[in-house]
């Protein structure tokens, strides 16, 4: 898991690129919301050969399917998102820095994890 903190009014599409640019292992599926429909991403992806499931957003004009069974994954995520908000600290952002938020939030998702699986 890679995690990075953005400006509160940066797109979306600026998180998909510091993501990307990174040298993590090569996925082969991108799940992703309404905020990364841009023809860029889909081209981008297309080109290393990654299925991409983005839900399209209500004013793209040409119509792009998505394979519902595969974007239920999607909940996963929100879940764990969720599961990160529940810890008070991150959800109002108390640390005054970048990095002490983001070491906390690299705590909480450890603790997440370790909760997992020891079920």
């Amino acid at each position: 898991m890679r995690t990075d903190i953005t400006a509160g009014q940066t797109s979306d599409y600026l998180g998909f690129d510091m993501v990307m640019d990174d040298n993590l292992p090569e996925p082969r599926v991108l799940l992703a919301d309404r905020g990364y429909d841009a023809d860029r991403i889909r081209k981008t992806m297309n080109d290393r050969d990654i299925l991409t499931q983005i839900l399209m957003r209500k004013t793209r004009k040409m119509r792009v399917g998505v394979d519902h069974g595969l974007y239920r994954l999607c909940n996963m995520a929100e879940r764990c998102f969720n599961l990160l908000k529940n810890a008070r600290r991150v959800a109002t952002r108390y640390d005054k820095t970048a990095e002490s938020d983001l070491a906390f939030i690299d705590i909480t998702s450890i603790r997440i994890w370790v909760r997992h699986l020891s079920t």
